[in-house]
């Protein structure tokens, strides 16, 4: 087991956070690693050995909060982490506590960071492509908002997710971002098999942005292409893999 490999954005400054990948966890066979999902077949309790140790890399007095991520456009406010069986069914979480670690789960959907240093208010959100479409981080950023955060205060950083080059699409699923803007041809470049292939990152970059959010940084790290650091539910697809593990994006407020 090597040490947990966190990777940070300048953006969000000295607050505690991470996204972290693959690189120092406990799990082994197609979920090699620090894999902490709780929807893999991974052994729970490596699992939560997993989780321990991303914990300890990040803030190791906090209390983890994560959600049962359903690929919506939902956020919620976190007091507290919650009990596995009572994880609200949401894609974003933020609060105003400290020592609260707001985790979000991927494995080629981007996972987006808040903070509003000001305020002390941060943020975290799933944003699968159905996610992001629908808004989620729009409805981070509201869910922010009543906890006296300012959008033009808000810095959000985007991880590790899968990059154009590797997320062929289909026709329907351009035309599914064409309906309600057509500018979002923008994100869509043709393939070497002739088939879309869509820029989720962008695209997150562009709703965050377009919200009026004060600062935004995007990672640049390609889940798919680099299996020795991230895990990726395409690539695993791909190689006809039974499984496959998800990693964790987080970050706190410390006490």
């Amino acid at each position: 087991m090597s040490s947990v490999e966190v990777n940070r954005a300048i953006s969000l400054g000295r607050l505690p956070h991470g996204f972290l990948g693959r690189r120092g966890g406990i799990s082994v066979g197609e979920c090699a690693g620090l894999n902490v999902g709780l929807g893999s077949k991974d052994d729970p309790e490596t699992i939560a050995g997993n989780r321990r140790l991303a914990v300890s890399a990040l803030l190791p007095e906090a209390e983890l909060a994560t959600v049962h991520q359903v690929h919506s456009a939902k956020a919620v406010v976190a007091y507290e982490a919650w009990p596995n069986d009572e994880r609200p069914r949401v894609d974003a979480l933020v609060t105003d506590r400290p020592n609260l670690l707001l985790g979000i789960l991927t494995a080629d959907c981007a996972p987006v960071l808040f903070a509003d240093h000001d305020a002390v208010v941060v943020g975290a959100a799933h944003a699968g492509w159905r996610g992001a479409l629908a808004g989620v981080t729009d409805a981070t950023i509201e869910a922010m908002e009543l906890l006296g955060a300012r959008r033009d205060h808000i810095h959000a950083a985007v991880g590790p997710c899968i990059a154009q080059p590797n997320y062929e699409v289909d026709d329907d699923f351009r035309a599914r971002f064409l309906a309600p803007d057509p500018d979002n041809a923008r994100f869509f470049v043709d393939g070497p098999n002739g088939k879309p292939h869509f820029d989720l990152e962008a695209y997150v970059v562009h709703r965050l942005i377009a919200a009026g959010i004060g600062e935004v940084e995007a990672l640049n790290l390609d889940t798919y292409a680099d299996d020795d650091r991230f895990y990726s539910f395409r690539r695993a697809t791909h190689r006809g893999e039974p499984d496959y593990g998800r990693q964790l994006s987080a970050i706190a407020i410390p006490g």
